[in-house]
């Protein structure tokens, strides 16, 4: 289903030039955010997966416990999506450089690329994605920057086959 939908708008996307969009920091965001400051201790979110040229839409919430040690920081997430499915994963950040890390994660594909610039956190992945009993190759280009509340903002563009087929959006909030 999952597989259909996305192959589905990819193939309009490549029609109409693609609605997924790609994310961008709004003027009024905080920018100065590290991947430490991000998800370092507890937090909650909701999202949702969205693609726009199909209409289908799945939303969750998700749990994050970070815990930072020295130059790596661990992130477990425990995802509840609306449809009823309980999902754990976990990164394992490493800080590669002042401003550089890289992430593995249980379904990523190699190694994610993270950087801290002025514009937020930045965040590159490919991951096999399993729902309703199929696996999908996606990428995901993420920003995360926070809000002027101090909500974590992740915004993300989902690519299949390198083609825009949707986007995620996810408020994150300590506890």
């Amino acid at each position: 289903m999952l597989r259909r939908t996305l192959l589905a708008g990819g193939l309009a996307a490549l029609a109409l030039g693609g609605c997924a969009r790609v994310p961008r920091v709004p003027l009024s965001a905080d920018t100065s955010l590290t991947l430490d400051e991000a998800f370092a201790g507890q937090s909650r979110g909701r999202g949702e997966f969205v693609v726009p040229i199909t209409g289908y839409r799945r939303g969750f919430d998700v749990d994050l416990n970070g815990t930072l040690s020295s130059d790596t920081l661990t992130v477990v997430e425990d995802f509840y999506w609306d449809d009823g499915e309980v999902q754990q994963l976990t990164w394992r950040f490493t800080r590669t450089a002042p401003g550089r890390w890289s992430g593995m994660r249980e379904d990523v594909v190699g190694e994610a690329d993270v950087r801290e610039t002025e514009n937020g956190i930045t965040l590159d992945y490919t991951a096999d994605i399993e729902a309703n009993g199929e696996v999908t190759r996606l990428s995901f280009s993420d920003i995360l920057y926070r809000r002027a509340d101090g909500a974590i903002i992740n915004e993300a563009l989902v690519r299949m086959f390198g083609l825009p087929v949707g986007n995620v959006r996810l408020v994150i909030e300590r506890q």
